[in-house]
């Protein structure tokens, strides 16, 4: 509620609102109906989006469900941009999360104040992270917006509301300064990305059956390499599953994720950097 009511300041007329009814409570719909209800009160166009998220870690799988119908939505109206409200709170609370799993630099940057999840996608913006979730609030309250909270914000058998809980109670970290060395992490990680594309170019080689890759000089560009060639075969690894293996390369053993098998052969140029192998796994046999 805090956006549209910002947003109504900064671009009166310029924008149209999507609420995602996610199907997980009966209180969803009521709740949609409220942001439709602001909306239409101020003559903003507003679409309810309605997913249905499967089984699994049900926040990732929300989450997923959630920005591919808020792309495909915006796609359809021709919106150059679409915003969500993650703010400071959200922020701080997702880079705790992140370093309490041992995340590395792109973890650690959290939520991005822009991203484009997937090429031709609608690129997503989040413009209040600078804000804490009581400066909405209080937004809100002013101007005498009916409102609701979820209920999922208070279940503690989820890990981002365990951490929450947590920041209620001190008062010496800072969500504004911690979402600000996410920012800059997040710059971090747009270099070693840059850097990863130049390493790509010059030592990786792709054939019909197999891609090689001579070893990298520097462990975070090997370990991102070595995360995208696994992506190229379909794969998907955790980050603790690429250290494993990019440890086993390195020390000149082969190892396996995702379907992919890794192998060391030779040497590259006469410079004693060895080539690094990686094929589709072969089917195991049985009986």
């Amino acid at each position: 509620m805090a956006m549209l009511l910002l947003a109504q300041e900064a671009i009166p007329g310029g924008f149209e609102v999507a609420t995602v009814d996610h199907g997980l409570r009966p209180e969803a719909k009521d709740e949609c109906a409220l942001v439709v209800a602001a909306c239409e009160k101020r003559g903003v166009p507003c679409e309810v989006l309605s997913v249905e998220v499967g089984a699994g870690n049900l926040q990732a799988a929300a989450r997923n469900k959630r920005y591919r119908a808020l792309d495909a939505w915006a796609q359809a109206r021709s919106l150059a941009v679409y915003a969500t409200a993650h703010h400071a709170d959200d922020q701080a609370e997702t880079l705790l999360m992140r370093l309490n799993r041992g995340s590395g630099v792109s973890g650690l940057a959290g939520v991005r104040e822009w991203v484009q999840f997937i090429a031709n996608e609608v690129p997503v913006m989040r413009p209040l992270l600078t804000f804490r979730r009581a400066e909405l609030l209080a937004i809100v309250q002013a101007a005498g917006v009916e409102h609701c909270t979820d209920p999922s914000n208070d279940d503690i058998s989820f890990d981002r509301v365990r951490i929450r809980k947590a920041l209620e109670h001190v008062d010496w970290i800072d969500p504004v300064a911690l979402s600000r060395s996410a920012s800059r992490l997040g710059d971090a990680d747009e270099t070693l990305e840059a850097y990863t594309n130049e390493a790509m170019r010059k030592l990786v080689t792709r054939h019909e059956d197999r891609v090689e890759c001579v070893a990298p000089m520097d462990r975070e560009i090997g370990f991102r390499i070595v995360d995208r060639i696994i992506r190229q075969f379909g794969g998907a690894a955790r980050g603790s599953q690429i250290a494993d293996l990019l440890d086993s390369l390195e020390n000149c053993r082969s190892g396996n994720v995702a379907g992919v098998l890794a192998t060391v052969e030779g040497e590259w140029g006469g410079a004693e950097r060895p080539v690094w192998v990686f094929r589709p796994e072969p089917p195991r046999k049985t009986g």
